[in-house]
């Protein structure tokens, strides 16, 4: 018979450490949304002529860690990235900075 250690027991939680979630309140204004430039055909021809971008975060037991990425659509390869652990436009800047 295998023995289960504490760690490994099938009731255990499978993240430990971030605590309850809070309720969110936003303020200020509402942003608008951007024009679709690529009119969804998600292609390119050439390298470096059209970029996608996206931002998003990972949850980490010393916080949030913020990461934008810049993706080059005809390679389909990460030309630019960066990782903050605070969501300011300095994280989306240096990645558009790199790409270039």
């Amino acid at each position: 018979m295998l023995r289960q250690t504490p760690h490994c027991s099938p009731d255990a939680p499978s993240q430990v450490g971030y605590g309850k979630a809070r309720p969110r309140t936003y303020a200020g204004v509402v942003g608008s949304i951007a024009r679709d430039q690529l009119n969804r055909q998600f292609y390119a021809s050439a390298p470096s002529t059209n970029w996608v971008t996206d931002f998003t975060y990972t949850r980490t037991r010393e916080g949030r860690l913020y990461s934008a990425v810049v993706l080059d659509l005809f390679s389909r390869q990460i030309v630019g990235w960066s990782m903050h652990s605070q969501m300011t436009s300095e994280l989306v800047i240096n990645a558009l900075l790199m790409a270039t």
